[in-house]
This record gives C-alpha cells, sequence and structure tokens, in this order.
C-alpha cells in the first residue's frame, strides 16, 4: 500500500495531529518525522541531517506492504528551531533535542524513536518499522 504522508508546521501541527490521530487505527504503523523546513533559494532543507535521512526514510517505509501513514512535522527554519522554547522543544510527548527524529506512535503515544544521530539507519528504521 502507498504510504500516506500529511505535512504540518508548528501552526498547523495541533489540528493536522489530531486527524492523524483518529486516522491511527485504520493504518499497520504511524510515524511522525519531525524535520527542518527546505530552504527557499535551494529547495533542500537547511539541516544536513535531514537531507541524508529523507530519503532513506521514505525508501524504507515506502518498501513496506503496510498500510503506513507518516505526519511529517516541519520545525521551522534554523533560527526559529534553536529557539529553546520551541514548541516541539518543550512538547512534553516528544520533547526534541534535534532534527530529524522520527517517532512510531502507537495507542496514543511514542512507542519509539529514532534521534537525529541515527534517523538514516535503514536498519534502526526497519527494526522501529517492525517492533510491537
Amino acid at each position: 500500500m502507498p504510504l500516506k504522508l500529511s505535512d504540518a508546521t508548528v501552526s498547523s501541527f495541533d489540528n493536522v495531529f489530531d486527524k492523524f490521530k483518529s486516522d491511527a487505527p485504520k493504518n499497520n504503523a504511524n510515524f511522525i518525522l519531525f524535520l527542518a523546513d527546505k530552504d527557499p533559494s535551494t529547495s533542500l532543507s537547511w539541516c544536513p541531517d535531514c537531507v541524508r535521512a529523507e530519503p532513506v526514510i521514505y525508501k524504507t517505509l515506502e518498501a513496506s506492504p503496510d498500510d503506513i501513514a507518516l505526519l511529517q512535522a516541519y520545525v521551522g527554519d534554523r533560527p526559529t528551531w534553536r529557539n529553546p522554547q520551541h514548541p516541539f522543544r518543550v512538547d512534553s510527548r516528544f520533547k526534541l533535542t534535534g532534527v530529524p527524529t522520527l517517532f512510531r506512535w502507537e495507542n496514543d503515544t511514542v512507542s519509539g524513536r529514532l534521534e537525529d544521530h541515527e534517523a538514516h539507519l535503514e536498519h534502526k528504521i526497519k527494526a522501529l518499522l517492525s517492533a510491537d
């Protein structure tokens, strides 16, 4: 089945996340990927770790025969993300410290996560995908 993508920004996250959560039981697996915004001048993320990890994450999730939903949550530009009071940094559900960070969402909570230093590793993404 195709990967079901939805996008959210800091300002739209709550509404998009509510829909994501209500649709979650219809999928075999649900993931949230927090990542940096794209630089409008280059169309690439300002975050080198995101540039490295995104293709591996998408390829690995798309290869699964399962119904998978992926919420892409964009943290903003570099100055916005660097603010220690960034909403995703202080959100008790996520407590983000870096991007990209990939979460598995099950039973209305985080059931696993890959931090920025490991989110590009295919074997770790596969392990997160197969975790029950």
